[in-house]
């Protein structure tokens, strides 16, 4: 459900040009020969696609460009720790085995597209679509139980991959003035972001949620790399292979368990209209798999995910409050900021272990 479209992508396309030929060295006649949003506006950040060409060193060269842009509307994230995107993602590209996007250039002078952004090299391959959700329609449903079964396991190997990063690595995402462990550091987070997002209003399965994940801390927090996003939807495939891991906003050092709990309620939330589709594997396989690939046990799995939908009822709230401010649909009883398919489930999941 796109939003309305917030730029010119004419008068985009030409200041996209003449920061580009001052940005790639030695270039000249460079030309942008398309520069598209095809969603309209990013619901978290703004994506672009340019297509682009230049001379230097006495050839043509062509590029096909990604580039995402710091929203300066409504904020979907308390904090989107954008220029920290970018950085991680020249980290993992030039240190670790994570198949990510080639970051390029980061700019901060909002006077180029009227904010902040980042520039990556686009890569080939596609994700399982969350509209409509991939277990109803679209290109994963059409395909056969052998390749959804490749696909599933590449991209939890593509997790796995990412929870090996070391942690020194990935040092500088610390945050300590949030906490002592980078899960705590998250906790302070989220804890923020939900009083904001409230702004003073109820939210009963939201605050009930939150009292029981307060009260049921885990005893051990880690602190390690967690993608914070993590689930088929943000892993470009080609051919039932990743290509990349994609959609780091949510980038933390809350723990490689963050990212399995998130895993596994995306999973749960792609269920409630449709079944899981044959070949894509079920709760038992894929915390199987992670503990065996990663060498962890699972352990407090249940808060874990819980707290996973938690993160993602507030993401809601502030994408049901955004909806209603951009004028695509007015909030009514069945879906608003604090009754909505996401909280629902996260209801049910507190219910069950209250």
């Amino acid at each position: 459900m796109p939003i309305p479209a917030q730029r010119d992508l004419e008068l985009s396309r030409l200041s996209f040009r003449d920061w580009l030929a001052t940005t790639i060295e030695g270039a000249t006649d460079v030309d942008v020969a398309e520069l598209d949003s095809p969603s309209g506006s990013g619901f978290s950040n703004e994506t672009l696609f340019a297509n682009v060409s230049w001379k230097a060193d006495g050839r043509e060269h062509t590029d096909s460009l990604v580039v995402r842009v710091k929203p300066t509307g409504f904020q979907v994230f308390y904090d989107a720790d954008f220029e920290l995107q970018f950085r991680l993602l020249q980290t993992l590209g030039a240190e670790t085995d994570v198949p990510v996007p080639q970051a390029l250039w980061f700019e901060s002078d909002p006077a180029v597209l009227g904010a902040p952004f980042f520039v990556m090299r686009r890569i080939a391959g596609r994700a399982p679509t969350d509209q409509p959700p991939y277990n109803e329609a679209g290109w994963l449903f059409d395909s056969t139980e052998a390749e959804r079964a490749q696909l599933w396991r590449s991209g939890l190997d593509a997790l796995i991959a990412v929870h090996k990063v070391p942690l020194e690595t990935v040092a500088f995402l610390a945050k300590p003035e949030l906490g002592e462990t980078g899960l705590d550091q998250l906790i302070t987070f989220w804890q923020r972001s939900f009083d904001w997002a409230a702004a003073g209003r109820p939210q009963p399965i939201a605050e009930r949620a939150w009292e029981w994940l307060l009260a049921n801390l885990p005893a051990n927090r880690a602190t390690s790399l967690s993608w914070g996003d993590s689930r088929v939807g943000n892993i470009l495939f080609d051919d039932g292979r990743v290509t990349a891991v994609v959609d780091w906003e949510m980038l933390s050092l809350g723990g490689h368990m963050v990212d399995l709990g998130w895993w596994l309620f995306l999973d749960d939330y792609h269920t409630i209209d449709a079944p899981r589709l044959a070949g894509l594997g079920n709760r038992a396989d894929t915390i199987a798999i992670w503990e065996a690939g990663t060498g962890e046990k699972a352990d407090d799995l249940e808060w874990y995910e819980i707290f996973a939908g938690f993160r993602f009822t507030v993401v809601m709230m502030r994408l049901c409050q955004m909806l209603e401010d951009y004028g695509v649909m007015a909030q009514n009883d069945f879906y608003n900021e604090a009754n909505n398919p996401v909280s629902r489930l996260l209801g049910q999941k507190v219910d069950l272990v209250s």
